[in-house]
């Protein structure tokens, strides 16, 4: 079988290589939000500039991001329910795309005595980012063969990771030249977020010329969305292994939220990097993420999924011993580098099972559960990492040590699902 055939199976009878590029030019996008703002430059600024480095600067942050992704947890399932009644995730899509593009330009504003401000907009440009984030993993299942979501999944993490290495790179050229001429931290680190914006805004053109709707507007269902999300928790059940995976999801997703959330600050925190290395292992973090999500999709569609993201939380234990333990340069840059290998891994793996789990009629819905379970994650994750540094006097290993038990956790849950049980489950309903 050739390259191209191969490809040419994975995708549905009516789903043409160009379509599922486009769709894949998304995670492209949107992925210089989170690389920049959440992980590696606006993170570090808010703590040490707009907070002005105070006892609670790393738990005001994580607060911050509680907040929207409590936002997330409330109105997901109701925006996913509310997109398959009326066919509309790729209207829904674009909203999200604007509202997220639009919060993280207004960023530019942020500096030391906009405190109030800057995390309205944070809070906000997150909210906006995760709304989008589900809905267009929903397109998933359209696109891919049940059997190969793996692959499909992965093709666009990778590509997500690319996306998140452009625009952090863009940004470190912009933020050399500007400290070679001098400028400080709340000059250069706004115009980050200005880049980041129009980079989102432009790569995700693609995706709203040529990814398809496919869903039909359900007669009836106007209108009772909450009644549909109301009906697939009482139903939950007959889709236990859906319901079980969703568990699993909140806890190993805690440490990896925390992760993406914290690296940037742990980096100069706990290792006492500068911005610049800061960024630098980032970049090279997101190339092997990159490398992880394309072959790990691979990997999960060959041995099954299960066992496949048991792998990668086996992964992520090893990193977080070594990043706790790290005390050198050196060591710290190995546990980054697995994180990335199995951030890439697990996320993607985590949103093809849920494609597999899904019941066909109900994407939209169900995928929106999956963002309450990766939200509800985000929360406790990160707001723990924050208590802990608080608690421990600004103790950063003792809080990334702190992780390694939702991982350890999530392991355990996940020995439970049974997939071919849940895709029966998920075709009868």
């Amino acid at each position: 079988m050739t390259a191209a055939t191969a490809r040419r199976s994975a995708l549905g009878a009516d789903v043409r290589l160009r379509e599922v590029w486009a769709w894949t030019m998304y995670d492209f996008a949107n992925s210089g939000y989170t690389t920049v703002v959440i992980t590696a430059v606006f993170s570090a600024y808010f703590v040490s500039v707009v907070a002005e480095k105070a006892a609670w600067a790393t738990l005001a942050w994580t607060a911050a991001l509680s907040v929207s992704y409590a936002l997330i947890m409330l109105t997901a399932p109701l925006i996913g329910a509310w997109a398959d009644a009326h066919a509309a995730k790729k209207r829904l899509l674009a909203l999200s795309t604007f509202g997220c593009v639009a919060c993280t330009a207004l960023l530019w504003f942020a500096g030391p005595g906009t405190l109030a401000a800057t995390v309205l907009l944070v809070v906000l440009s997150n909210y906006f980012f995760g709304t989008g984030e589900n809905l267009i993993a929903a397109f998933l299942p359209e696109l891919s063969d049940s059997e190969a979501m793996g692959r499909v999944s992965g093709w666009g993490w990778s590509v997500g990771y690319l996306g998140g290495l452009l625009s952090l790179g863009l940004c470190l050229a912009y933020i050399t030249r500007a400290q070679a001429h001098g400028a400080p931290a709340t000059e250069f680190v706004p115009a980050t977020m200005l880049i980041t914006a129009g980079l989102f805004a432009l790569v995700s053109l693609p995706t709203f010329l040529w990814l398809r709707e496919r869903a039909q507007p359900q007669a009836g269902a106007a209108g009772a969305a909450w009644g549909r999300v109301l009906r697939t928790l009482h139903e939950a059940q007959r889709f236990r292994d859906l319901r079980r995976f969703l568990v699993c999801v909140v806890f190993y997703q805690a440490g990896i939220q925390a992760v993406i959330a914290l690296a940037a600050i742990y980096a100069q925190e706990a290792m006492k990097f500068t911005t610049q290395q800061t960024i630098v292992l980032i970049l090279v973090v997101n190339v092997t993420a990159a490398a992880g999500a394309f072959a790990f999709g691979y990997v999960q569609d060959a041995i099954g999924h299960v066992r496949a993201v048991s792998l990668t939380l086996l992964g992520w234990i090893a990193m977080v011993l070594i990043a706790g333990l790290a005390e050198g340069a050196g060591t710290f840059w190995l546990a980054a580098n697995i994180a990335g290998l199995c951030m890439g891994a697990s996320q993607a793996a985590g949103r093809a099972i849920v494609g597999v789990l899904a019941p066909p009629a109900r994407l939209g819905e169900f995928f929106g559960l999956w963002g309450l379970a990766v939200k509800l994650a985000s929360i406790f994750g990160p707001l723990s990492y924050g208590l802990m540094t608080w608690i421990f006097a600004g103790d950063h290993r003792t809080a990334i040590m702190v992780l390694g038990a939702y991982f350890v956790i999530g392991l355990a849950i996940l020995r439970g699902v049974d997939m071919q049980r849940g895709r029966a489950a998920a075709l009868g309903g």
